[in-house]
């Protein structure tokens, strides 16, 4: 658990940066700009989750985040093209597995706390 700071120094750092700067997206880049963050967040929490369970592998963790990036921006790109909101597939795959995920890392995190619990009596 000690190497999980730096994670976390750089998730406020980028958050403080976020609310501190007005960038403002063009909408245009709207449907492909909350996807790419799905999909971040997506990676963000598997890579968590494995951490958990310790099976984390960064070759996985960097390549599946830039792999889950690059087909959600290719699904709005494909969409766009075909006037549909094909987007709305990816949405709804990373919306899933995203609370998945928060589940199984909730269900980890409370698992850990009950046997360091049952171990001090």
């Amino acid at each position: 658990m000690n190497d999980m700071w730096l994670p976390i120094l750089f998730l406020l750092i980028g958050v403080s940066l976020g609310l501190l700067t007005d960038v403002q997206v063009p909408a245009q880049y709207a449907d492909y700009l909350s996807i790419a963050v799905l999909a971040a967040f997506d990676t963000l929490f598997g890579g968590i989750r494995a951490h958990l369970e310790r099976t984390f592998d960064e070759k996985v963790f960097i390549t599946g985040f830039f792999f889950n990036v690059s087909l959600a921006a290719f699904l709005a790109f494909l969409g766009v093209q075909l006037g549909i909101d094909l987007y709305l597939a990816a949405v709804f795959a990373f919306g899933v597995r995203l609370f998945q995920n928060l589940a199984i890392i909730r269900r980890q995190i409370i698992d850990q706390k009950l046997l360091t619990k049952f171990r001090k009596k």
